[in-house]
């Protein structure tokens, strides 16, 4: 066997395990930064004395606005 193989067979084998582990710790700082966001989020929602329904009513206008506004759109492009 070539030298050369076994010395890029080996380097491939050391970089496969540093991208793993890498991919690794990129999957635990997401879960992170998600749980600080949704604590950002709570806190915020607690800060305004919003119950879990208001906010649920209150996310389920916007998104009712914003369809309503995307069909607009859609009507004045076509336009």
């Amino acid at each position: 066997m070539n030298p050369k193989f076994k010395k890029i067979d080996a380097e491939y084998e050391k970089n496969a395990a540093k991208i793993s582990a890498l991919q690794n710790r990129q999957k635990e700082l997401e879960k992170q930064r998600r749980e600080l966001e949704n604590l950002d989020i709570i806190g915020l929602v607690r800060g305004m004395g919003m119950t879990a329904e208001e906010l649920a009513a209150l996310m389920k206008a916007s998104r009712e606005i914003s369809g309503q506004n995307k069909q607009e759109e859609n009507v004045h492009e076509k336009i």
